[in-house]
């Protein structure tokens, strides 16, 4: 059992080679935790509201975590800092994913909307719209051609063209 939350854990994830777990939690709150030794290494603080989605870069460089803020905070495994907020979702980021390659990170929202960012220019690149419902989760295919969404709205969008 890993205690260090105040609140609800909304969100987990393994880094890549399996030493790290990231929690997000409703106390806003991000946490990295060793998984040998069970301790925590590090709170990350820089949401200002719930904390409900992460995700590792494929590399295990880059945590991404998304919010009730309406925000994507990439955060710097190693220096455990914040690298950058992006902002441009108008609702609570409810599934964040990198693309297999790493170079995108694919955010859903409670705005309906999936967007595209680039990590390199940390710009966005596109919006997504079709889900008549919360996004609630997205996943990129194994070699990255494909991005699949799931709403609320009880559909599964698949996305072969993210052309902006």
């Amino acid at each position: 059992t890993l205690k260090g939350h105040a609140d609800w854990v909304q969100a987990v994830a393994f880094s890549p080679d399996g030493t790290i777990l990231a929690s997000g939690a409703s106390d806003n709150n991000v946490i990295l935790w060793n998984v040998e030794s069970r301790k925590k290494l590090v709170t990350l603080k820089g949401h200002t509201d719930y904390v409900l989605a992460v995700a590792f870069s494929p590399d295990g460089t880059t945590l991404a975590s998304g919010a009730s803020d309406n925000n994507v905070t990439l955060w710097d495994i190693a220096t455990q800092k914040q690298l950058t907020i992006l902002k441009g979702h108008t609702g609570n980021v409810t599934s964040v994913a990198f693309s297999p390659d790493g170079t995108t990170l694919a955010s859903g929202a409670s705005d309906n909307n999936v967007t595209l960012w680039d990590i390199a220019t940390q710009k966005r690149l596109t919006t997504l719209k079709g889900h008549i419902g919360w996004v609630q989760s997205v996943s990129f295919s194994p070699d990255g051609t494909m991005l699949a969404s799931g709403a609320e709205d009880g559909t599964v969008l698949l996305w072969r063209s993210f052309s902006q």
